[in-house]
């Protein structure tokens, strides 16, 4: 079922969509009550100031003139997913890239009039892959934003359009996504009253559009460095801030901890030198991932230029682990 949620949507008020249709659901505009949340079980938290690890980078994408945005990853398929901005689109067309571990393009899909892609999230079904992307973008530009998230397949396909059973939450400001594998849950990170607001439901329930079965909604605390992804495992989301840099003197990529049971900080903010030998350094995403030895890993990402000057760009890869 498609779920519509409006810009001015509070903790007291929804709007779903239902429709009635032969063999399908029965169209509608009714205000369901309240939706119930609960807390979110006491989890693991990584310690931010663990030790970095470098996957892959600088590796070229297949858009070798735009750096990469957001990131995800198939748990079960063994599979990484890099989306970044698409050589001489609209600015808002988006590349989503199958990558290796090593960081190899292995297949790449368009979506057309997408967004911005500071983050995806990947849903394996069997041996295939289900993207959750945002679409429908406000402004066919470079500063276009998704109204809804789409989920379709991952494949090598160019998406000029997407059937509407494919839409969640339209009506959006803006709006991303991202995934807990581990505990099979879905973030949505959307703009209400003008405050960015992140909500979680089990990934099952988000794909039924079962909206009643929210198990979070708390609002972004506000801090003041340029928001550039997140991610989240048990109760706890990571959000990545930072400006681009040349100067490694001059590197503010920080990475904060925030408890989705309180809503609060949790801790201090940790500025991560990972990285601080690239040329140009621009945060950029983050994911959670089972690796292969068993531990989990908050990866996070960074854009680079190429030394001397030229117009290719470059993704990085980095992780922290259990």
């Amino acid at each position: 079922m498609d779920l519509i949620l409006p810009s001015t949507l509070s903790r007291r008020s929804l709007i779903r969509i239902g429709a009635a249709a032969a063999g399908g659901a029965v169209l509608g505009t009714t205000v369901a009550p309240e939706i119930a949340e609960a807390k979110l079980p006491t989890s693991p938290k990584f310690n931010l100031t663990a030790t970095e690890h470098h996957l892959f980078g600088p590796k070229i994408m297949h858009e070798t003139h735009h750096g990469m945005q957001g990131f995800t990853f198939d748990d079960v398929n063994r599979r990484l997913f890099v989306v970044q901005a698409q050589n001489k689109g609209s600015g808002a067309d988006l590349v989503v890239n199958q990558v290796s571990a090593s960081g190899k393009v292995l297949g790449s899909m368009v979506v057309k009039r997408a967004g911005h892609g500071v983050s995806i999230a990947a849903e394996p079904s069997g041996k295939n892959t289900y993207i959750w992307i945002e679409c429908d973008a406000d402004k066919n530009t470079k500063d276009g934003r998704g109204t809804a998230l789409a989920r379709v397949q991952f494949k090598n396909i160019t998406r000029t359009s997407i059937d509407s059973s494919a839409k969640f939450f339209r009506g959006s400001n803006s709006i991303t996504a991202a995934v807990d594998p581990i505990n099979k849950r879905l973030m949505i990170r959307r703009k209400e009253n003008g405050a960015w607001w992140l909500s979680v439901w089990p990934l099952s329930k988000a794909r039924a559009g079962k909206a009643a079965d929210r198990l979070v909604h708390i609002e972004q605390p506000s801090y003041g460095r340029t928001f550039q992804g997140y991610t989240f495992y048990g109760q706890y989301a990571y959000l990545f801030y930072g400006d681009g840099q040349t100067d490694p003197a001059k590197i503010n990529s920080t990475i904060r901890r925030l408890d989705l049971n309180t809503g609060k900080f949790d801790g201090n903010p940790y500025v991560t030198k990972a990285g601080k030998s690239l040329n140009y350094r621009e945060p950029e995403g983050m994911a959670i991932h089972k690796m292969d030895n068993g531990h989990v890993g908050l990866f996070f990402g960074f854009a680079s230029h190429q030394s001397g000057g030229g117009d290719n760009r470059y993704a990085n890869l980095y992780y922290k682990q259990l």
